[in-house]
């Protein structure tokens, strides 16, 4: 065997080595939290959490633009949220059509004076507006000039009242029970709970009606059925794995709840971020170690929030592209973090190892398939070991994506019906050689293209 061969050949085995070893790790992990958070979750009585007068205010922020069609039945499902004291602030982004008109006219909206704290600066403001109708009287909408989503948000902020954020996208469904279930880390923990997350799931396929969802339904079309299935690999292994470590994994930004104060002192919402729920965690956590304070970041394995997945190639390839390019981003703004004993577990651990996940190891990939062509248009290859290897992987992959859903049917039985679980059996062992390589090939894409 060549010096050439004997190298790819030992790569290829430490690569397949190290994906065993990290995913009887992480496997092990999760499987112990999810046990966990079941068990002391179980018996939970949210009714007495409802009621309590010692329950931390909340503050609902969303921005829309342009979405004259669905803004009405959007707020509504957010008055349906079950929750004490809380506030909803939409911000109407610039929109040019009439999603602001259709506002006024269903809520009885008036214009009213605010006395607002600017604490992150903003496009202008044109006016705020407030409910003649006392039913609607936790409503406030602000109307500014467009800026974005980012500055949206730091808008809504400047506006909010209340101790916690949850900011939320406008094409996501929540839980009626979201607040009560995100709320409870911020009671229970010793340190400090900055940012709590929840599992996010495809509602493709999902009965809607008037913003709410009405069934859960696992999606009948191919791409957003393998979404699904690395959403549970995501949410119920990844991340609850790293929020276990204390990790400061990504907050989706379809909805996050956030201790606002820490959320301001630390900047608010980034407006040149790629990635802006992963930015602001990284720079929130930077914030707590550099004023010497404890934190948790804590992630909530509950399906809570369910999303529209892209349903074409094109569509889901930019999303995609995007968020690699929002990862390159971040680890480029927040290099000096690499092994710095001075922020912990965050430099020494959690940042190097989202940087081999999301970074090195596409490439590894794609670079060990080049020399595997070249071995075997050398005749260099040795055909029996390679397929060995390939076959540890693949199985390990699908034994992964096995366990995720083993946890969402042992955690939440959202999909019962017999078709809805062949058509999952069935993507796990499609997902390794169709899907996976398509998402390493975006990233790799990305990572070539993206301009810091």
């Amino acid at each position: 065997m060549s010096t050439f061969e004997s190298i790819v050949n030992n790569s290829i085995f430490f690569y397949a080595l190290l994906l065993i070893l990290s995913v009887v790790t992480i496997v092990f992990i999760s499987s112990f939290e999810i046990n966990k958070y079941l068990r002391t979750n179980s018996y939970i009585n949210y009714k007495e959490l409802l009621v309590s007068p010692h329950a931390p205010s909340i503050s609902v922020i969303s921005p829309v633009f342009n979405i004259e069609e669905a803004v009405v039945n959007h707020v509504r499902a957010l008055f349906a949220l079950q929750y004490n004291n809380f506030e909803i602030i939409i911000v109407n982004d610039g929109s040019t059509d009439n999603t602001l008109e259709k506002l006024k006219e269903f809520y009885q909206l008036e214009n009213v004076n605010f006395a607002v704290y600017e604490q992150l600066k903003t496009q202008a403001v044109h006016s705020y507006y407030k409910s003649k109708n006392p039913a609607f009287a936790k409503l406030t909408v602000i109307d500014k000039a467009f800026g974005g989503k980012p500055d949206a948000l730091n808008a809504g902020l400047n506006t909010s009242e209340k101790e916690l954020t949850l900011c939320i996208e406008v094409d996501c469904f929540l839980d009626k029970n979201s607040l009560l279930k995100l709320v409870k880390p911020f009671l229970e923990n010793k340190k400090r709970v900055i940012a709590a997350g929840t599992a996010v799931h495809v509602a493709n396929s999902s009965g809607r009606n008037k913003g709410h969802l009405l069934n859960a339904k696992f999606p009948g079309k191919l791409l957003p059925g393998l979404q699904a299935l690395e959403y549970f690999k995501w949410f119920l292994i990844e991340r609850l794995t790293s929020s276990s470590l204390n990790g400061a994994h990504v907050i989706t930004g379809a909805a996050g709840l956030f201790d606002k104060e820490i959320l301001i002192q630390s900047g608010g919402y980034s407006l040149k971020a790629l990635k802006e729920g992963f930015e602001l965690i990284v720079r929130m956590c930077r914030y707590m170690h550099d004023n010497g304070l404890q934190y948790r970041v804590v992630f909530i394995p509950d399906p809570l929030c369910w999303v529209e997945a892209p349903a074409n190639l094109k569509a889901l390839a930019k999303q995609r592209k995007q968020w690699a390019g929002g990862n390159s981003q971040i680890f480029w703004l927040n290099k000096d973090l690499f092994f710095n004993k001075n922020y912990g577990l965050l430099g020494l651990v959690h940042f190097p190892y989202w940087f081999l996940h999301e970074w090195i190891t596409p490439f590894f990939k794609v670079i060990t398939l080049f020399l595997l062509g070249a071995l075997a248009v050398t005749g260099k290859i040795n055909w029996e070991y390679l397929c060995i290897l390939f076959l540890m992987i693949y199985f390990f992959a699908v034994l992964l994506s096995a366990i995720s859903v083993l946890y969402e049917e042992k955690s939440y039985r959202q999909y019962s019906s017999s078709t809805d679980i062949f058509r999952i059996v069935a993507l796990i062992f499609v997902a390794p050689v169709i899907y996976h390589p398509l998402t390493v090939y975006w990233k790799v894409m990305a990572y070539i293209r993206v301009k810091n």
